[in-house]
């Protein structure tokens, strides 16, 4: 099944802004520069929040408003709101990263840490392998915010049921 992330790839993302608003490669450069200065300033916040309100609910209530910037990026009518709400995106997207790696590493057992860091990230690589064949497919049609629409709504079903899902499973030190 594609992966949601895979729908908003950098080179997909530039060629919409490109063809939507116009962006120039020198603007993209230092749109995407910026994007990723948040995206790492975002890792130490992760980790401050995640000891406030859990692990679970980092990587969810972070990653729901980003899936939200994305899907009014896609129905911005200007640029800068666009990049506006991309840069939000991009300040929040990256945060379910360090508290997934730790939840992970915190419900299960020393011997079997190294499988499940192997189980939960090659098949989020290999999904997001095939997602850009289907976003360049959505991409050439009509619409072109599909992919960016699709991506969010992808993720906030998936953030809805991983709350489902593990809301209760508790690591350690947050019993």
């Amino acid at each position: 099944m594609p992966s949601p992330r895979g729908f908003v790839v950098q080179s997909l993302l530039a060629l919409w802004l490109f063809e939507r608003f116009g962006l120039s490669l020198s603007q993209a450069g230092v749109f995407f520069f910026w994007s990723g200065v948040l995206s790492a300033l975002s890792f130490p916040v992760a980790a401050w929040l995640s000891r406030r309100i859990g692990l679970i609910n980092t990587m969810v209530f972070t990653h729901i408003p980003s899936s939200f910037a994305l899907m009014l990026a896609a129905l911005a009518p200007t640029l800068p709101l666009a990049l506006f709400f991309l840069l939000v995106r991009a300040a929040l997207s990256q945060m379910d990263v360090p508290t997934r790696s730790s939840y992970v590493m915190a419900v299960v057992t020393e011997a079997e840490r190294a499988a499940a860091a192997s189980f939960t990230s090659v098949p989020r690589s290999l999904a997001a392998s095939a997602s850009p064949v289907l976003a360049g497919a959505l991409f050439a049609g009509s619409f072109r915010a599909w992919p960016l629409l699709i991506c969010g709504a992808l993720k906030i079903v998936y953030d809805l049921l991983l709350l489902m899902q593990f809301r209760r499973l508790k690591p350690p030190e947050e019993c």
